[in-house]
């Protein structure tokens, strides 16, 4: 029963998330993987930091890669490969949201490859990259396009 439970709610959303392709770590982050890399407002990454160090969004990070991993465990016998895609960019989103703040990063898929564009406030953030990414079961290969742009003032 509690493996159909999740069964039932891991298909909803991934349903929910059917339509999206990239997945961001901020309302500022690009839409894509290939747009051009921009600098955050100061406003824009006190907002993305206050969000990804709320004890909330923390939990619902943390349980959005809980259902995705028990789903391929139930649906994939837990292997690494034939992971969708859409799980990989949601978990290497999620990690990445979780782990640093003020990032402004989005996420795509294929095949186990990673595509991650974006910026970080900081260099010790953006070299945390890879290796977070990295520790989702599936990731085999990450490609930045990350920029270090500390917030900008706002005119």
């Amino acid at each position: 029963m509690k493996k159909s439970i999740i069964l039932i709610f891991s298909s909803f959303l991934f349903l929910g998330l059917a339509g999206c392709d990239t997945f961001r770590t901020a309302t500022n982050a690009p839409d894509r993987v290939t747009d051009e890399v921009q600098a955050p407002t100061a406003q824009e990454a006190q907002d993305a930091q206050a969000d990804a160090t709320s004890e909330t969004r923390r939990r619902q990070l943390d349980a959005d890669i809980q259902a995705r991993e028990e789903r391929n465990n139930l649906l994939n016998d837990g292997a690494a490969t034939n992971r969708s895609d859409s799980d990989l960019a949601s978990q290497v989103r999620s990690k990445l949201e979780a782990n640093l703040p003020a990032s402004a990063l989005v996420v795509e898929s294929e095949n186990g490859n990673v595509t991650i564009s974006g910026t970080v406030p900081t260099q010790q953030q953006y070299e945390r990259i890879p290796n977070l990414a990295k520790e989702i079961k599936g990731v085999n290969n990450v490609t930045l396009n990350v920029a270090v742009a500390p917030a900008q003032p706002e005119n």
